[in-house]
């Protein structure tokens, strides 16, 4: 079963665009963070990211980094992402994109990988440093299809690349917003309605989800007009990151995914 494909297939009928949500596994720890993913998912999220703590998150902003370094911490790695994913997976059906850096899958074995990650529900990972033409090492140890490889596209990339990359890829494209790194301000549409549209003459028809930047339910829905997601990441933890004592942060989340979700409507 193709989750991720049967989510776009169920939102395009229903004429909404999806809301993926990023984050950090195990922020700030692994029984709270449980209750965050949780809360998200019965408020409407459609896909979720994520993402495995790492100490060098180049792609990331402070946001991010710092969340990544509180789940370290708090004793999150690859094997513990692994198992929240299963038990996630127990509790919903929503598709579980892993969303990481080459680094602890290289470390953990790219077969081991994608043994577990699929044994443990993860519908699609999303390699943020693993340029196409290198990775085949990675891939030529995965034994099936079960999981979906999320590719990068950046404002940058010529079409000719972005024939290349979506070739290699399958679940959704994603889009990013700007050049720099996650948290950035400074949404041009034009230029994302440019290039989205220079991607969806490339990608085969399939889903482009946009992230960076996104933090609002205005921005969703301007960027909702142009593609078939949005990603949304450092708002939940910038949310997570004001809250990591309060016993309501859960709930918090859960009401700012509500309200972006109902943007994509």
């Amino acid at each position: 079963m193709n989750r991720i494909k049967n989510t776009f297939e169920t939102l395009r009928r229903k004429g909404e665009k999806a809301l993926v949500g990023f984050v950090s596994a195990g922020d700030p720890s692994v029984e709270t963070s449980l209750e965050i993913i949780e809360a998200m998912c019965r408020e409407g999220l459609d896909i979720l990211e994520l993402g495995v703590p790492f100490s060098d998150p180049t792609a990331d902003g402070p946001v991010i980094q710092r969340s990544s370094g509180r789940a370290l911490q708090a004793g999150a790695y690859l094997e513990t992402v692994l198992e929240m994913t299963r038990k996630i997976r127990h509790k919903t059906d929503i598709p579980i994109v892993l969303f990481s850096y080459y680094n602890p899958i290289l470390a953990y074995g790219a077969a081991r990988f994608y043994g577990d990650a699929v044994a443990a529900g993860a519908d699609g990972a999303l390699v943020v440093d693993l340029p196409p033409e290198e990775s085949e090492e990675m891939t030529s140890q995965w034994v099936g299809k079960d999981l979906n490889l999320i590719r990068l596209v950046a404002p940058t990339t010529p079409p000719d690349r972005m024939s290349a990359v979506a070739e290699g890829a399958s679940g959704f494209l994603y889009l990013v917003s700007m050049t720099g790194v996650t948290g950035s301000g400074g949404l041009d549409l034009k230029e994302i309605s440019q290039v989205t549209e220079t991607l969806r003459e490339r990608c085969h028809g399939m889903p482009i989800c946009v992230g960076f930047g996104i933090s609002t339910p205005e921005q969703v829905r301007a960027i909702g007009a142009l593609a078939d997601g949005i990603v949304v990441g450092s708002a939940f933890e910038r949310i997570i990151e004001s809250h990591l004592n309060d016993p309501q942060v859960a709930g918090k989340v859960g009401d700012a995914v509500r309200a972006l979700k109902d943007a994509t409507r």
